[in-house]
């Protein structure tokens, strides 16, 4: 649902696709309709994403060194 303004309810006042970028998120490769949307996220859904990528990143060196090896046979 939105409030008129295009924004879903229950986003803050800050910049949600400045906190995606600074968290390593590609911002600049993205369409302007893809911006729009993350640009409506709400403070959950930011900080949903945000901790999903944290928890790939975390594993994903391991699973690049396997994919490096192996050939990525094993994923």
């Amino acid at each position: 649902m939105t409030d008129g303004t295009g924004r879903t309810d229950g986003r803050r006042e800050e910049d949600p696709l400045g906190e995606l970028e600074a968290h390593g998120f590609g911002i600049a490769a993205l369409t302007d309709e893809q911006r729009d949307v993350l640009r409506g996220l709400s403070r959950e859904e930011l900080d949903l994403l945000l901790d999903i990528k944290d928890r790939l990143d975390e594993v994903g060196p391991e699973v690049q060194a396997h994919s490096e090896i192996a050939g990525g046979a094993l994923f």
